[in-house]
């Protein structure tokens, strides 16, 4: 397995220039390693049943990878033509069980696994064609043309161990082993007992380059002074949460709090998930088999069962025992004398997966004063994600991280076996839902050190901001709010018609999708941005959303608005909110008698695509709203893709010519168009005041 293509590439910088070639052999791995590890599979079969209820179907993942790239390739404007679309609809979202991601396999028709390696295949040969041909330019930086190929390449790695755990998951009978997989055959090992190390206090900085490739939550600036600490010298072995588990641990109430009660009452949770009891005995359930128990190797757990332990051992010991935070792990780093430069020059670890395609025992691979800092299992920390100072999103990719600053999404450090690239570097930051499994278990510190709260709820972020002032905000300057003057402007032009169920596309943060609930039965808001359908779904959830406004430079000043103020508490369950895109909807999006178009066209790729589609997701007699400004800009619409605002032969073409052409075969123009103002604010100080033309198309064929 050991291969130096396994050090990321985003170590390479302005000494070490990367070539076209291994950024090449990079991207070759990475697919290969993919691929053979959905060789395990021993059938279709395998393919479709779910391993896990929460999440896709292992079909899924295998065609989401490639289809990521394609769909990032076009907003980077790298290739314009989808290699698949109806893949690239079915395989776009589904990572984590957030609110709006479709898990119902009942809206899918899945593709044989053979037409998706298929499709598979041909996305190489895309991604190829750009790597052969596209200048590069050192450094690859945020604005490079090569840095959403790098992310396409990273996110695969990151799947490559998602999907690992999945297949763990999977019925064994449906799994098969396989050479280029193979386990640590160091089952026999006796686990040492675990011992506690001094770590001294230090200050902690985190600043990383944009010359360096990394994930949006890894920018910005973090500084704190951690006090020292005691640290356990090796990760908590299988052999050490035995004793856990047999003086009942799981049984008593007093080691579960809150959130990790619920889980244990809901899973009926009696031991680790992948612990198997047979008889007397135990064994060990790996990715494609199951061994004698292994007591020396790491137990692997969820954030739950080690906070349960830790909580045991508090009691046990009578010292304040619990998971390090984020910046203590730092400290345990520094304190090994680890780098990336080290770590990455050495086979010193059971990372990269240089050694096993599995765990391996807790004291195998020392660092300094400790085993097993990076490599072998992930290690739970205390730290909720949190977004650095000076945090910004990639608009590439503005849904990364932002969906898991929530609270409930706990950093992992040290990468596993499987941990390659970005993952395996010092300054990853990698989150997960808390009853989550991943190849991950914990290393225990004893200190009386608060836990550190940095959680940080998106409502501070300005764009958010902004559009939820814009939907539930003030009125300024005597403007009526814009959405609900879209939402009355439509019900009163829908007087008799049918009202069963809208769409609001491009809904953003919702206001709209609310306003309509009140005249249809149902009404679903889509909009490209997962910010934005988190911010609706939150407000739907509980009623109340909160955020800063920007008053002036660092000034801010805090709004609380809810659906029982603006009087809209009561249709909050006709709604519903998903991410998606408008010229490539799923399916099930259809049978509309109203769809709302608000502000949309103009921002679209491909607005001509959009507008010859959207009559098969409306009723015969539905009508079709459209507002605008009609402001082209190429940063959002190449210009060959404009529907209007150009000259053609000499002569102006408006967007409402280009509206009436593309829409005349399907639908009749009800009414002259009209304009309907907005305000939308961005400082006390500073306000944009625009004119949407607003017009309404009934379908007739």
């Amino acid at each position: 397995m050991n291969s130096l293509l396994n050090r990321s590439l985003v170590l390479s910088n302005n000494k070490i220039p990367v070539t076209r070639e291994q950024i090449s052999a990079y991207f070759h791995q990475t697919s290969d390693l993919y691929e053979s590890l959905f060789e395990t599979l021993k059938n279709d079969e395998a393919y479709y049943l779910k391993p896990n209820h929460l999440r896709h179907p292992l079909i899924f993942y295998y065609g989401h990878t490639n289809t990521f790239f394609i769909n990032k390739l076009i907003l980077a404007s790298l290739i314009t033509k989808r290699v698949n679309p109806k893949f690239e609809s079915m395989f776009a979202v589904g990572v984590d069980e957030m609110g709006w991601d479709d898990v119902n396999e009942m809206n899918y028709n899945w593709p044989t696994p053979a037409e998706v390696k298929a499709y598979r295949a041909s996305v190489r040969l895309v991604v190829d064609d750009l790597i052969s041909r596209l200048p590069l330019n050192l450094p690859i930086d945020w604005d490079s043309p090569w840095w959403p190929i790098l992310m396409g390449i990273e996110h695969e790695r990151i799947h490559l161990e998602t999907s690992s755990v999945l297949i763990r998951q999977q019925a064994l009978q449906l799994v098969q082993q396989s050479a280029d997989w193979a386990q640590c055959q160091a089952v026999d090992v006796i686990a040492p007992v675990n011992i506690l190390v001094d770590v001294p206090a230090r200050d902690i900085v985190l600043c990383k380059s944009a010359e360096y490739f990394g994930w949006d939550n890894e920018y910005g600036q973090f500084k704190t002074h951690c006090p020292a600490f005691l640290a356990s010298k090796y990760l908590t072995s299988n052999a050490e949460f035995l004793a856990f588990v047999d003086s009942g641990g799981y049984q008593d109430d007093q080691y579960w709090q809150g959130e990790g009660f619920s889980w244990r009452q809901y899973a009926q949770a009696m031991h680790p998930t992948f612990w198997i009891k047979n008889g007397d005995t135990w064994k060990l359930r790996l990715m494609t088999s199951e061994i004698d128990m292994p007591w020396s190797w790491p137990v692997e757990v969820n954030y739950h069962e080690a906070k349960a332990f830790c909580q045991w051992q508090s009691i046990r010991l009578g010292k304040p025992v619990r998971m390090p935070t984020e910046h203590e792990w730092y400290s345990i780093y520094e304190h090994a004398g680890l780098s990336d430069e080290k770590v990455a020059s050495h086979t010193h670890a059971n990372l990269f997966m240089d050694h096993f395609a599995s765990p391996c025992p807790v004291n195998q691979f020392a660092h300094g004063d400790f085993y097993d800092v990076v490599g072998n299992v992930w290690q739970w920390t205390e730290t909720p994600i949190f977004p650095f100072d000076g945090f910004k999103v990639h608009t590439l990719y503005d849904d990364f991280t932002t969906p898991t600053f929530d609270g409930r999404h706990n950093l992992m450090k040290g990468g596993s076996w499987i941990a390659t690239g970005n993952e395996a570097i010092k300054s990853a930051r990698y989150a997960f839902r808390r009853h989550f499994f991943q190849h991950v278990g914990f290393r225990y510190i004893v200190s009386d050190t608060p836990i550190e709260d940095n959680a940080s709820h998106y409502e501070s972020d300005k764009q958010l901001s902004e559009y939820a002032e814009f939907h539930y905000g003030d009125t300024y300057f005597s403007v009526p709010n814009f959405p609900k003057a879209l939402s009355d402007f439509a019900i009163q032009s829908l007087q008799s018609r049918p009202a069963k169920s809208a769409l609001d596309l491009g809904c953003a943060t919702g206001r709209a999708t609310f306003e309509l609930a009140k005249h249809f039965d149902h009404v679903t808001g889509i909009d490209f941005s997962a910010r934005f359908i988190g911010l609706a779904l939150k407000l739907a959830q509980q009623g109340v959303l909160r955020y800063t406004m920007v008053n002036e430079g660092d000034l801010v000043g805090y709004q609380e608005r809810s659906l029982a103020a603006l009087q809209l508490e009561n249709v909050a369950h006709k709604v519903e909110f998903w991410q998606g895109d408008a010229c490539n909807l799923k399916p099930q999006f259809t049978g509309y008698d109203f769809i709302l178009a608000a502000n949309l066209i103009d921002r679209l790729y491909s607005p001509g695509q959009f507008l010859s589609d959207i009559h098969t997701r409306l009723n015969i007699g539905g009508v079709l709203m459209i507002t605008s400004p009609y402001t082209w800009l190429e940063e959002h619409t190449p210009r060959d893709e404009w529907i209007g605002g150009f000259k053609r032969d000499g002569e102006n073409v408006t967007t409402i010519d280009g509206l009436k052409a593309l829409l005349g075969k399907h639908f009749k123009l009800m009414q002259a168009p009209v304009e309907i103002p907005f305000v939308i604010r961005e400082t006390r100080h500073k306000f944009q005041h625009t004119l949407s033309e607003v017009t309404l198309w009934e379908r007739i064929h």
